[in-house]
């Protein structure tokens, strides 16, 4: 009997030590966000979806050098070079395997042509394993677009350290 009197003593005890924490919280600011209309701003060093740049005049930056590919560690990208009529290289085939890339960014900093950058688009989930297979016509950025500010900064910042721009 003595237990039962001690055990109902610490719940009547416990319970509103329990509602205070309740009512602590219950009028603070809320922490989540209400997510598919609201979006968590990224910052601005994240890695997400790739996407491959183009020169001014509309043509790709990608000469299919290889060395993003050679730099991945997790051996996602697969290209097939070609040549144009003008003689000039060109990814015939460029293809990342999302489901294998661990978005390090690695592809990113060992292109010399700045042709690959990793975006702030973090929403890709797909109910096929095919579509996470993405082509060049897939990562290809739109013609004319705005120009990224950290982009620039950083093709400007490259500059001053004596890094060659390889624009044509």
């Amino acid at each position: 009997m003595k237990e039962i009197i001690t055990a109902l003593g610490r719940t009547f005890i416990r319970m509103p030590i329990g509602m205070l924490v309740v009512l602590k919280h219950m009028f603070k600011k809320p922490v989540t966000l209400d997510y598919p209309r609201k979006k968590k701003p990224m910052a601005p060093r994240f890695m997400g979806r790739q996407y491959l740049e183009r020169y001014d005049d509309g043509s790709e930056r990608c000469v299919s050098c290889g060395l993003c590919a050679a730099a991945c560690p997790s051996d996602c990208i697969y290209m097939e070079p070609a040549e144009n009529e003008k003689g000039e290289r060109y990814a015939k085939v460029f293809e990342i395997n999302l489901l294998r890339c661990i978005f390090c960014g690695f592809c990113e900093e060992a292109c010399p042509e700045e042709a690959i950058f990793m975006g702030h688009h973090y929403e890709f989930s797909a109910d096929n394993r095919d579509s996470f297979i993405w082509t060049k016509e897939d990562m290809l950025v739109k013609h004319p677009r705005k120009d990224n500010p950290f982009k620039t900064l950083f093709r400007r910042v490259r500059k001053v350290y004596g890094v060659t721009d390889k624009t044509r």
